[in-house]
C-alpha cells in the first residue's frame, strides 16, 4: 500500500481531478499530503484559487465522446507528469485522471485512483478504465470494493 502519511519521505504528488465533485473529495483528501510535495491538477481555472492553493496546473477537459479533445488532454497531461516528474498520481476522477495514471505508470510513478462516493453500487466508468493503471485502486464503499477486488479504507464524506 502506499503511505502518504506525515514522517515518511518527503514526496512529489501530482493530485488530479475534474471540477465539480472530483475536485471537491480530492480536496476533502489534501489533509493527507501534509508534508509532501503536491501539485494539484484539474479541468477549471480558478479551481485552485477559490480552494487556496497556489501550486495548481490546469489541463484540458475530456471524456469518451469527444475523442479529439481527449487526445489534446493527453499531451498536455504528459506535459505536466514529465515536468513535474511525480513520484505519486493520486485522482479522485474522470477521464484526465485516468490519463495521468495510464501514463504515469509507464514514467514510473506510483498510481492511486479513489472512486467517487457517488457510485455506491459500481465502480465509474473512469473507475473502471483505471484499475489498470493504478497500483492502489480505491472505493469509498465497503460493499463496491469487496465485489470488485478493490481497498477500502473508508470515505471522503
Amino acid at each position: 500500500m502506499l503511505n502518504l502519511q506525515a514522517g515518511q519521505t518527503k514526496k512529489r504528488v501530482m493530485a488530479i481531478a475534474s471540477g465539480g465533485g472530483h475536485w471537491e473529495q480530492m480536496m476533502m483528501l489534501r489533509d493527507a499530503f501534509a508534508g509532501h510535495d503536491v501539485t494539484f491538477v484539474t479541468t477549471l481555472a480558478g479551481l485552485g484559487e477559490r480552494s487556496g492553493l497556489s501550486n495548481v496546473r490546469i489541463v484540458p477537459d475530456c471524456n469518451r465522446n469527444k475523442p479529439v479533445r481527449a487526445f489534446f488532454a493527453l499531451l498536455r497531461i504528459l506535459w505536466v507528469i514529465i515536468s513535474l516528474r511525480p513520484q505519486v498520481i493520486i485522482s479522485t476522477g474522470a477521464l484526465p485522471g485516468v490519463i495521468a495514471l495510464a501514463l504515469g505508470k509507464r514514467l514510473g510513478a506510483r498510481t492511486i485512483w479513489v472512486d467517487s462516493i457517488a457510485n455506491a453500487e459500481e465502480f465509474s466508468m473512469a473507475g473502471a478504465l483505471a484499475r489498470n493503471h493504478a497500483h492502489l485502486w480505491m472505493s469509498q464503499w465497503p460493499s463496491v470494493a469487496t465485489d470488485n477486488g478493490a481497498t477500502y479504507a473508508g470515505s471522503v464524506l
